[in-house]
């Protein structure tokens, strides 16, 4: 590939730079191999330019850049004005194959829960699918173990050109908000987005809530496609603003929830370790027993339905998929009985994660209910406190432990709970 397909209309390249064969995108200067393009992006700690050297000595054969290098070069610098957008769609050019149908689902909460359910309602169907996220990769040829909710836009575009070649053609994944307001998923061509909710988390990174839900909002305004679905919980206190949004781009939109309009959450009681439900979607009552604990379950499961719904699922075969659903690893997972006690396995880092949580496995507890839990070093600490007030009050018993601490003291961060 010639340097100037590589960055398309986002550069202004001259003849000769233009002509320069590329054989790879690179973001960090560790991995840079002969041929790569090397993207000089800043960090929240340093700034990118300080590794060019290292990249062009690595056989980098031109920069891409935020701002021109104070140094003399032997290869391109291309001057772009947002690098982050650029190598996003550089890494789209480079690996260009992508699943024919993709669902992306933001919020604060059930992100990791939609993606894996939308995938298994299409696997249910026959559909080879995937979900990518917090927990990774998977699929039924593979799964490969993640770090971040949205990978960077290199690993996400390879990512996306090694599933469509190996046969998958369906994928549901979550954008987070660091990865829509870094323009990681720029060059993915969304179907059909989703909304969840929206509540505190991520302060250390977005200055204001209205930051935050701004950053969510790209995925309606700026990454699904413009004949595409919107699917949004009607229930929480910001889903009149992501609906005009999504309204506003001319996305075909479905609501969900107990408030929704095109499926309508009418009844909910606890069954076992399960709940059945009656669901209203196109004037027709439906009764099904969804094996999944707690009422945010049912908000993530109907959002699932959602998509599969809004990408051109059978509805009958979705809510039939519906009852077989399996949660997603430490996602309320139960995962044993001690003493006659359900133990769960929780996810939950964030105030209304665990207070939701907490309520959800309360009914279970035959005698008392104890949470362990803790809060990771590094990320937004003022959460810390509410969530120590959270389990305080929902549970009988609160063992306060150790997240990842990272450059934190653990007891600080202990004592910020307590």
């Amino acid at each position: 590939m010639k340097l100037r397909d590589l960055l398309g209309d986002d550069a202004v390249l001259d003849e000769r730079s233009g002509a320069i064969d590329v054989t790879g995108v690179a973001l960090d200067s560790r991995h840079v191999k002969p041929g790569d393009v090397f993207f000089a992006l800043n960090g929240a700690k340093t700034g990118g330019s300080r590794f060019i050297a290292q990249a062009v000595a690595s056989g980098a054969v031109a920069v891409v850049a935020g701002q021109a290098s104070a140094g003399e070069l032997n290869v391109p610098l291309v001057v772009v004005s947002n690098p982050r957008r650029a190598v996003a769609l550089a890494a789209a050019r480079m690996f260009p194959k992508q699943p024919e149908v993709i669902a992306a689902v933001t919020g604060t909460s059930g992100k990791t829960s939609v993606a894996a359910f939308t995938r298994q309602i299409w696997e249910h169907q026959g559909l080879s699918a995937a979900s990518v996220g917090t927990i990774g990769l998977v699929s039924r040829k593979r799964t490969v173990y993640g770090s971040l909710t949205t990978p960077d836009p290199v690993s996400l575009h390879r990512t996306l050109h090694e599933i469509a070649s190996e046969g998958v053609t369906h994928l549901a994944f979550e954008a987070s908000s660091h990865g829509l307001d870094q323009h990681r998923l720029d060059g993915v061509r969304v179907n059909a987005g989703a909304f969840t909710n929206l509540s505190r988390d991520h302060m250390d990174y977005h200055p204001t809530i209205e930051h935050y839900l701004g950053a969510k909002m790209r995925l309606f305004t700026d990454l699904v496609q413009p004949d595409g679905s919107a699917v949004i919980v009607a229930d929480h206190e910001h889903s009149q603003i992501v609906i005009g949004a999504a309204l506003k781009r001319g996305l075909r939109v479905m609501t969900v929830g107990r408030k929704g309009h095109d499926l309508k959450l009418i009844d909910a009681t606890i069954d076992g370790f399960g709940q059945t439900l009656t669901v209203e979607h196109q004037g027709r009552s439906r009764r099904l027993r969804l094996p999944l604990v707690g009422e945010f379950q049912i908000e993530n499961a109907l959002v699932s339905a959602g998509l599969a719904i809004a990408t051109g699922s059978d509805a009958d075969s979705v809510f039939a998929a519906l009852e077989k659903l399996e949660g997603a690893k430490g996602r309320l997972e139960l995962i044993g009985e001690r003493n006659g006690a359900a133990v769960f396995v929780d996810y939950a880092h964030k105030p209304d994660a665990l207070e939701k949580a907490l309520a959800a496995v309360r009914p279970y507890a035959k005698r008392k209910l104890a949470v362990v839990f803790g809060a990771g070093g590094d990320r937004d600490a003022g959460k810390r406190s509410v969530m120590g007030a959270i389990a305080s009050k929902q549970a009988d018993d609160v063992i306060v432990t150790d997240d990842n601490p990272r450059s934190e003291s653990p007891a600080a961060i202990r004592a910020e709970i307590l």
